[in-house]
């Protein structure tokens, strides 16, 4: 059971959906995140819930699907490292080089 690791740059994601969604429905934009959140959760015990994106040196890169997002990960020998969060309609290459 690995411990779940927020970059810095998934916690950015998380913020701007919110503040995005948050502009017409704030009560839709917290369960949005808190969604993204919970799933991202469920990693703790079932690390290789999401799918094999990519290989890496450090490890896999892996896909968690929640709704219309995607959370990006890598597992690690101590921890599950969340990436990013990722709307479907972005090029998810241009943020995972």
């Amino acid at each position: 059971m690995a411990k779940i690791r927020w970059s810095r740059e998934a916690e950015q994601w998380l913020k701007e959906i919110y503040e995005y969604i948050a502009k017409d429905n704030p009560n839709a934009a917290g369960k949005v995140v808190s969604g993204i959140y919970n799933k991202a959760q469920s990693l703790i015990d079932f690390p290789e819930l999401g799918y094999k994106y990519r290989d890496e040196p450090e490890g896999d890169i892996r896909i968690l699907l929640y709704g219309h997002y995607r959370i990006a990960y890598i597992i690690t020998a101590d921890y599950t490292d969340i990436l990013g969060v990722f709307h479907g309609a972005l090029d998810i290459e241009r943020y995972l080089p």
